[in-house]
């Protein structure tokens, strides 16, 4: 049986794209958060002990994703932080979402890349034949 909920990264170029599949595009965007920590570090290394609060407005959804993971590369990048855990609230426009992670520990984490931002290439968000919701872009690395 299909997982119903996961990550995956694909490649292209020098770049990597981050994906989430899920049941609800809610669900699509919270895996493809946790492909974005995927590209830094292992995600399951990250203990979700702090919260932060992030707000995305963009006029469709595909640009909204775009703009959540930019959300969360910004919150890495000022606040020296990786998050593991995110709940998210999805309307016409925007995007409302608390993240869970912590300072970043470089023995503990030991940090592969950083992540520069999230493009528009191969920038979906579509519900597929089967059912489940995929979000996807490129990441500059």
């Amino acid at each position: 049986m299909a997982q119903a909920e996961y990550w995956e990264h694909f490649a292209h170029g020098a770049d990597i794209g981050v994906r989430g599949i899920a049941a609800t595009e809610t669900g699509a965007f919270v895996q493809a958060a946790v492909a974005l920590t995927a590209v830094i570090t292992n995600p399951e290394s990250v203990a979700a002990t702090l919260a932060v609060s992030v707000h995305c407005e963009a006029p469709d959804h595909e640009l909204l994703f775009a703009e959540w993971l930019n959300a969360l590369i910004y919150e890495m990048a000022t606040r020296n932080m990786l998050f593991s855990r995110f709940e998210l609230r999805l309307d016409a426009t925007s995007l409302d979402a608390t993240l869970w992670g912590e300072p970043i520990d470089v023995p503990r984490h030991t940090p592969v890349v950083e992540v520069k931002g999230a493009t528009y290439t191969e920038l979906q968000v579509v519900q597929q034949a089967d059912g489940k919701w995929l979000a996807q872009c490129v990441v500059d690395v």
